[in-house]
């Protein structure tokens, strides 16, 4: 499949990201307020730089491990099949989970992983999206906490890609095809 043409229009800066994350990073630490370590879990790969960033916030213990789930591929609409590329290392039975995702779009990633994870019995289990676009959920799930809702639009940066480009961009861009 060829790549499209297109250009990026900036939607949420650098600063706003950095000052909603430190926001909701005291927001976690008040919700997970007396756990012993909070186990990060971050589903790869466009919640990366959201992770790192969120960590760095909270003033806790914390253990990150990774889980691999898409359902994008190169597209820019997910294929509603969502396949574990990447399981996580560590157990989670017992513990305090949040799991972090870039963005709830239709909703079949952060579901399916929620049910799987629930299945292997922690003690509590939270969820973290960045971004949130409800106008395109078509399976009943939000998050716990959102960084930002945001309209019907392709974005790109701040770790989350097109075609595995543009993860490295500071901000959260909208992309406009231009072919």
């Amino acid at each position: 499949m060829a790549q499209r043409d297109y250009v990026i229009d900036q939607l949420i800066s650098a600063k706003a990201i950095a000052a909603r994350i430190e926001a909701l990073a005291r927001e976690i630490e008040t919700h997970f307020g007396g756990t012993e370590k909070l186990i990060v879990v971050g589903l790869l790969r466009g919640s990366f730089v959201f992770i790192a960033d969120l960590v760095r916030e909270l003033n806790m213990n914390v253990e990150v491990d990774f889980l691999e789930a898409t359902s994008y591929g190169d597209s820019t609409v997910s294929s509603r099949e969502v396949r574990i590329l990447k399981d996580l290392r560590g157990q989670i039975g017992g513990r305090d989970v949040l799991v972090v995702e870039d963005i709830v779009d239709t909703g079949f990633t952060l579901s399916h992983v929620t049910r799987m994870l629930l299945s292997r019995n922690p003690k509590r289990l939270e969820t973290i999206a960045l971004l949130d676009k409800p106008s395109r959920r078509e399976v009943d799930i939000r998050a716990t906490w959102t960084g930002f809702e945001i309209p019907d639009e392709f974005v790109v940066g701040y770790g989350i890609d097109y075609a595995q480009r543009n993860r490295n961009l500071p901000y959260i861009g909208k992309v406009r095809f231009t072919d």
